[in-house]
């Protein structure tokens, strides 16, 4: 479940933690010195895709295409 809380101008102590959490800090809760939350930045735009960026990154091996073995295909086929 997600708890949405406003911000009221008088919490300070709030204001502060966004304002870490807006500039990219990651904000670790902990109760009696034990982690229990994790405030992280939301990142609202996704990264933009680049045609050709990973060119040079992946290998494909040149029998990627031929049949498997027997063996593997009796895994998928029982």
């Amino acid at each position: 479940m997600t708890v949405q809380l406003p911000v009221r101008e008088k919490d300070e102590y709030l204001r502060k933690l966004l304002s870490l959490i807006s500039n990219g800090e990651e904000v670790i809760i902990t109760e009696d010195d034990k982690p229990v939350a994790r405030l992280v930045p939301i990142k609202n735009t996704p990264a933009k895709r680049v045609p050709g960026s990973a060119k040079g990154k992946i290998i494909i091996h040149p029998g990627f295409n031929d049949p498997l073995p027997d063996e593997i295909l009796d895994d998928f086929e029982s």
